[in-house]
Parts: C-alpha cells; sequence; structure tokens
C-alpha cells in the first residue's frame, strides 16, 4: 500500500506549528539559518509567501488510497481545484481522468484552465478561472510549455498570488519542475554525467527559492544529472523526487515527505572539489565531499539548516486516510 502524510498539524525535531497549524523552521543542528531569497510575485514585494506547495515526482496513485490527491483534494475546501493542463499534449484526458479522481475525493468546483498560445493566457476567460481558485494544480508534459507560454502572464501572475494569499499550488512531473527558480529541463539520467554532458537549464516559476527538482527521479536513474546541476551551483540544494511521492511544503523553509517511494536531498555545502573546470569534456565528473540524503514517508526537512528529522509514517497516513 501507498502511504502518505497529511498536510496539516505535522509535528518534528526541525520546527513547530503556530495556532494555524503552519510549520516554522528552528532547532537543528550546526549553522545557524542562511538568508535563502524569495522571488515573490508582481506586486507583492516584500511580501512572505503564505500558501502550500505540493510539489510530486510524477505518476501519483489514482486507483488505491490515492494519498498524495488526497493531500491536495482536503485543502480545496469550498473554493474551485483548477487543473492546469498547458504543458500536456493531451489536455482533454488529462483533464477526464483527473475530474474522475478530484470527485471521487470530494471536490465539488473544478476547472480546466489550457491555453495553446501566450495570446490565450491573456484572456480573461482564461486566468479568470483562477480568481476563485483555492487550489491550483499543474499537471505534467513539457516544462518549457508552462513557462513560455505562461511566464509574465495574467495565469503566471495569478498563481503566484494564489501562493501568496495562503493557496495551494500543486505540480506533478513538469509541474514539479516549474516550481523552481530554475528548472532542469534535461540531461542524461542513465548514466553517470560526463563534464561535456548539457545539461539544460531555464527559469522557472521560483515558489520555492534555493532549491532545483529532478522528477522520476529513481525510475529514471537521475543521481547523476541532479548532483551535476548541484556541483555547478553548490549554494541551491538538489531535490529528486520519486514517483508517487511528494514533498509537501506548509512553510517557505520545511518540507514532509509524502507516498511510496523516496525523496533525495543532494547537498553541495561542503563540497571540496570538482573536476568541472579541470578535466576534458568526456571525463566522468568528480565531486568530493557532496552529501546525500534519503528521506521516505514521514520524514522531514529544514531547509535553512539543511537537516532532516523523522516521524513514523503510519501516524501521518492515519491523520490523512483517518485509518485506526
Amino acid at each position: 500500500m501507498a502511504k502518505s502524510s497529511n498536510g496539516n498539524g505535522r509535528s518534528g525535531r526541525t520546527g513547530h506549528a503556530n495556532g494555524n497549524g503552519r510549520r516554522h523552521a528552528g532547532g537543528g543542528k550546526g549553522k545557524g539559518p542562511r538568508p535563502v531569497p524569495v522571488r515573490p510575485g508582481r506586486g507583492a514585494e516584500g511580501k512572505r509567501s503564505r500558501g502550500t506547495l505540493i510539489i510530486i515526482g510524477g505518476h501519483e496513485d489514482k486507483e488505491g488510497d490515492k494519498l498524495i490527491l488526497r493531500a491536495v483534494a482536503e485543502r480545496v475546501g469550498s473554493g474551485t481545484l483548477v487543473l492546469i493542463t498547458v504543458a500536456s499534449g493531451e489536455p482533454d484526458d488529462l483533464w477526464k481522468d483527473y475530474r474522475k479522481v478530484f470527485h471521487e475525493l470530494g471536490v465539488k468546483r473544478m476547472e480546466h484552465l489550457h491555453v495553446d498560445t501566450r495570446a490565450e493566457a491573456k484572456l480573461e476567460e482564461k486566468h479568470g478561472l483562477l480568481d476563485d481558485a483555492t487550489v491550483a494544480f499543474i499537471t505534467g508534459g513539457e516544462q518549457l510549455k508552462l513557462t513560455s507560454q505562461l511566464g509574465d502572464s495574467p495565469v503566471y501572475e495569478k498563481i503566484h498570488d494564489l501562493y501568496m494569499r495562503g493557496g495551494t499550488i500543486a505540480g506533478t512531473s513538469a509541474g514539479a519542475s516549474v516550481m523552481c527558480e530554475t528548472m532542469l529541463v534535461s540531461g542524461s539520467g542513465s548514466e553517470s554525467h560526463r563534464i561535456g554532458s548539457a545539461l539544460r537549464m531555464a527559469p522557472g516559476f521560483g515558489l520555492i527559492p534555493g532549491v532545483i527538482i529532478d522528477q522520476h527521479f529513481a525510475e529514471r536513474g537521475r543521481i547523476g544529472r541532479l548532483t551535476a546541476a548541484v556541483a555547478q551551483n553548490p549554494r541551491i540544494l538538489g531535490i529528486g523526487i520519486d514517483e508517487d511521492t511528494a514533498i509537501v511544503c506548509d512553510d517557505e523553509h520545511c518540507f514532509r515527505v509524502l507516498g511510496a517511494g523516496a525523496v533525495y536531498v543532494v547537498d553541495g555545502e561542503d563540497v571540496t572539489y570538482t573536476n568541472l573546470t579541470d578535466e576534458e569534456t568526456e571525463r566522468t565528473l568528480s565531486v568530493f565531499g557532496v552529501r546525500l540524503h534519503i528521506l521516505s514517508m514521514g520524514d522531514e526537512f529544514d531547509l535553512n539548516h539543511r537537516t532532516p528529522s523523522t516521524r513514523p509514517a503510519e501516524e501521518v497516513e492515519r491523520e490523512l486516510v483517518g485509518k485506526n
């Protein structure tokens, strides 16, 4: 059975919850908090993001306990879930599948937002669908479609506004990668990284700062390319998310894991050497001093202190599905 975690009421060694159930990073070992840059949406300069991100590694369960999608559905409340299928080449099929699943999970109000051009993203009939949204769910496909068609558009701004006013942004596969300031678009994922192999990156939506996310992680053998991305810029944390697995960020400085697989955190802060600039292009990448954390359901990670903590997975599954 796939296991998952509740989006509310988590407690862990690295933080505490306030009266609204929100998480605050604290405690932890090692160095004190490091400033994490926040890229707010237009018109939101200086505000602290207040919403929830549910970032999914792809192929989330739609037939069993649906634990990840259940966590999405429970955040809709009396508002609307807007399914954004811009990345997909088969938007109508995705809409049909997700509408059925979310209806089974009790979601009453759903809208389908799809555009084929940037011009469409400026139409009131399109971006207006987000006005009453409490959850926006970004499906998989080609992430460059998301940024090229939605970047700096009214749809993009309303996604940011939804997050800033406390709503939930969920994304799976390509919809997960686009959450970052810089998204990993392509690169070999089936072998060790070679210095001359191109890692293609592009600006993302900037909803979660200081990290780069890769999805379908274990299934497509992407540890080499994520490590290479971190080696190029050790300031960022690499987060690899398996299929049917998600990270839930109720606080922009902390996430917890839900789902059946693992989340890999690649930390290059203490890297002592890499041969990125010393060797010929056909050489395999060397990196010394990189740290790897592997987290499963119930585990939590403090992005400020770069430290993990744990909680029994059974507890968070019971909270989510109400099992005794």
